[in-house]
């Protein structure tokens, strides 16, 4: 297959380096340092088991300098599809289809669905609708993201734990199609199993992020510390009780209970969410997609969701403060004395 990611970062360039391995001609849409180190020295991989691989593909910052292909793979994070979408088209033969791979809720959440919100918009995540018109809704297949990856230096990325990345068609059929992306998948190495309803493992994945990662953000606390202090345990479990009041309303199932998710979280210890360590970085913060999407969502269910509102405040003013002091913020130990 000819398989292009569109914005190779940590999660892009982990899919990005299996897939080449694989035997698929990749190329991916990269800038910057990180462009420059995957021209001169290829896409580099430390594994989670700690071994390190090299893997030739196809670097440009430029879309229009690639042909139509086969699959198309949407790797940068939610809020940088708008500025990328008008460019996509031309990425797209007769059956090329595009793999959406960011956390969120997507854009194309109400798209194929049926019942009194069909073909609805999200304006969090495509702003006037720029994504809809340009990314045809038909060429669409669901990803749910697993893995946790880093960049350690341009063009060197590191699993650091996980390789699952469900995959499901938005009408929860079987196609075709979807099977043989799902082969290609599995191939390179990655759990993906087939999803006849994408939707309730996007909520599953987002029951989490909602709220542990703008409270990591606004405390510079690891999941562990998150879980283990009874308030912000709590505030996390009320944020994602609204969540799944919305979710439900909606006709979603979860498959497990909010205190078992929460133990999840627990379980994986002293980690950073990937919202603190872009407060860390200064980087955007992915609020659109991971809180206010919810909150969009619950004023068209009818859902109110006033404690996720309150952190949404607090974390969008941390975001704000920090792009208009061009800053970063980081914890760092007192030297001894």
């Amino acid at each position: 297959m000819k398989i292009c990611v569109v914005g190779a970062g940590a999660i892009g360039g982990f899919m990005a380096a299996k897939l080449g391995a694989a035997g698929h001609e990749v190329s991916v849409i990269v800038r910057g340092a990180h462009l420059r180190a995957v021209r001169e020295r290829g896409l580099r991989l430390i594994a989670e088991d700690g071994s390190a691989s090299t893997h030739p593909v196809t670097a440009t910052d430029r879309i229009a300098d690639l042909p139509p292909q086969d699959v198309v793979i949407l790797g940068m994070k939610a809020h940088q599809v708008p500025a990328v979408a008008p460019e996509v088209p031309g990425l797209l033969g007769p059956d090329t289809v595009v793999v959406t791979a960011q956390n969120g809720l997507p854009w194309w959440y109400f798209h194929k669905l049926g019942g009194p919100h069909e073909g609805l918009g999200l304006e969090s995540v495509d702003p006037g609708g720029v994504i809809a018109r340009h990314i045809p809704v038909g060429r669409v297949i669901g990803c749910v993201v697993y893995p946790a990856c880093e960049i350690v230096e341009p063009g060197l990325i590191r699993q650091i734990e996980g390789n699952r990345f469900p995959l499901g068609e938005l009408d929860g059929s079987d196609t075709p199609r979807l099977r043989a992306l799902v082969d290609a998948f599995r191939a390179a190495g990655f759990k993906s199993p087939v999803l006849s309803d994408i939707r309730a493992e996007i909520w599953l994945k987002l029951w989490g992020n909602l709220s542990f990662n703008p409270i990591s953000a606004l405390t510079h606390a690891t999941l562990a510390d998150i879980c283990g202090h009874e308030p912000t345990r709590q505030l996390a479990r009320t944020m994602m009780r609204e969540a799944q009041a919305i979710a439900e309303t909606l006709g979603i199932r979860f498959k497990i209970d909010v205190d078992r998710r929460i133990a999840g979280a627990q379980a994986v210890g002293q980690h950073k969410t990937s919202m603190l360590q872009d407060v860390e970085a200064g980087r955007a913060l992915e609020l659109p997609a991971l809180v206010q999407s919810v909150i969009e969502m619950g004023r068209i269910t009818g859902t109110p969701t006033p404690t996720i509102e309150h952190v949404h405040a607090l974390a969008t003013l941390l975001a704000q403060t920090l792009q208009a002091q061009r800053g970063r913020l980081r914890v760092e130990a007192l030297p001894p004395g």
